[in-house]
Order: structure tokens, then C-alpha cells, then sequence
């Protein structure tokens, strides 16, 4: 139920994304897209409880296995990728007739395709790379899972929400001008969901190692300084909700590539001084 609850989230999350911001009326005045954003974060919620719960009550088998990576592929593969197509409000790349076919619709098209094509290859290598169910064996991802992608682009979405949405509320395409130009915001939200989708893609085939930061935190007695540190966060959030998920996602998915270069430049020369002195010491007389 709650793998399923996941896959409810991702529907509602692109039923939301499909729907008029200018027409319509949702709750605290939020836009559609902010709404299918929090639906997406809830699904990774969801998504980190559901082994969780199964372990503690003995109830996994390869059909909840097998559940969870279809859901995970709606709720984090296909909706963030249909939620960046509809926040710059693309025309239709590649079919629509010139003078309205601008070449950089055509690259956010092909980076949302890139994006889903990814979270499908990361999902079935998953799958076939994973054979033990205890906690112990998801400690680590090979590749950024696929809900830290889909959770560094709804981020980006949130924080366009909260800043340039207001000033693309009067932002309407004339494909019959041929001298129409798009407005910098609209231009730039556009080159913004291209790089933020075409990294996240590469991030989640790759090798680098990500942290499970619920199963290797998030368990066991908790500390006094997490929970300091955990009511910090809270609080953070509810008073910064857009920034705070935006700053931990993008420090999640930068985490991986950054500990990858920091070992390139300092690992190796560090592990040589280490053995310096270990050959220094095996010399000494006994």
C-alpha cells in the first residue's frame, strides 16, 4: 500500500503539472506546479518507507520489488521530466512550423527524453545489481538514485515557482510574429531545465557512489546532535520550504562527484604519504 501510495503521488503529480496555472485555483495560492513539486516528495516519502516497513514485518517478496520500480519510474522518472517540459510551456519541438521553433525547445525536449531514458536504465540496473534485503546492503547507490534526480529537478521547479513565476503570468508565445522574442526569464528557465536535467541523467547511469543517507542515518538510537541538527532542518523548512529542499537536493546530488574529485586531487597523495611512512617504519631495526 504504501509502494502504491508512491504511484498515486507520480499520477497526480503529471495530472497536476497538465492543468492551467492561469485558470487554476488551488489552495495558499499555489500554482499546479508546486503542488505535483510537494507530490513528488511525498512519493520519495513514501518510496523510503515502503522497504523499510517491509523488513520490519517480513512482508518482502520480488513482487513488492518489483512494484517499487514502477513506481519509482512514474513518480520519479517520468513526472519531474513532464513537470520540466510543461514549467517553460513548450510549443511542439521539431513539428511546429517556422518562425516558432527556437532550437532551444528542441534541447529541452531531447533533455527530457534523456532524463527518462536514464531513470529507466538506473532503475533495471538497480534491480539486477542489488541481491540482499537487509538494511547492510543499501548503504549506497552505484549512480544517483533515481529519487535524488527527480528531487534536485522538482526542486529547481519550485524555487522557478516561487521566483520567476510571477514575472511569466503574462508570458503568451505568438508563433504568427516572426520578430517575437521570449523574455530572459522565459529564456533562461529553459537553458535552466536543460543543464539541471541533462546532469541529474548522467549522474544516475553513472558509477559514483551516492550515500543512502536514510538507511545509514536514519536508523538505530538517534544522537542528540542529529536531532539538533534534524529540528534545525524542520524548522528550515517550514519557514524556507522552496529553498531548503532546493539547497539539499542540489548538495545531495553534487555530493557524489565532488568526494570522486576531492580523492583524484588529495586520495592518491595522501594514500602515498601513508605509504612512505609505512616503509620508513618497516626499515627501522626491531
Amino acid at each position: 500500500m504504501i509502494t502504491l501510495g508512491n504511484l498515486v503521488c507520480g499520477f497526480l503529480a503529471i495530472f497536476l503539472a497538465s492543468k492551467d496555472p492561469e485558470t487554476s485555483t488551488l489552495p495558499f495560492g499555489w500554482s499546479p506546479l508546486t503542488i505535483a513539486s510537494m507530490c513528488v516528495f511525498i512519493g520519495m516519502v513514501l518510496d523510503s518507507l515502503d522497504g523499510r516497513v517491509a523488513r520490519l514485518t517480513g512482508t518482502t517478496s520480488e513482487l513488492g520489488e518489483q512494484l517499487d520500480s514502477f513506481a519509482d519510474m512514474v513518480t520519479f522518472g517520468v513526472a519531474p521530466a513532464f513537470m520540466g517540459v510543461m514549467l517553460v510551456r513548450l510549443d511542439i519541438p521539431f513539428f511546429t512550423q517556422a518562425p516558432h521553433d527556437p532550437i532551444v525547445d528542441r534541447f529541452v525536449l531531447v533533455a527530457a527524453i534523456l532524463y527518462v531514458i536514464c531513470a529507466a536504465l538506473r532503475l533495471a540496473r538497480f534491480n539486477i545489481e542489488t541481491t540482499g534485503d537487509s538494511v547492510d546492503d543499501h548503504l549506497s547507490f552505484k549512480g544517483l538514485p533515481s529519487p535524488g534526480a527527480a528531487g534536485t529537478v522538482v526542486a529547481m521547479i519550485l524555487v522557478h515557482e516561487k521566483l520567476l513565476r510571477p514575472l511569466m503570468s503574462n508570458y503568451q508565445a505568438d508563433p504568427s510574429n516572426p520578430a517575437f522574442q521570449e523574455p530572459w526569464d522565459v529564456w533562461l528557465s529553459k537553458v535552466g531545465m536543460i543543464v539541471v536535467m541533462a546532469l541529474v541523467a548522467m549522474a544516475m547511469v553513472s558509477r559514483l557512489r551516492y550515500t543512502h543517507a536514510m538507511n545509514k542515518y536514519v536508523r538505530g538510537d538517534a544522537s542528540f546532535n542529529f536531532i539538533v541538527i534534524a529540528v534545525v532542518i524542520l524548522a528550515l523548512i517550514a519557514i524556507f520550504p522552496q529553498y531548503t529542499f532546493a539547497t539539499a537536493m542540489i548538495l545531495y546530488a553534487l555530493s557524489a562527484p565532488v568526494m570522486w574529485l576531492w580523492f583524484r586531487l588529495f586520495g592518491k597523495r595522501g594514500q602515498s604519504k601513508k605509504m612512505m611512512v609505512l616503509d620508513e617504519e618497516s626499515s627501522l631495526p626491531d
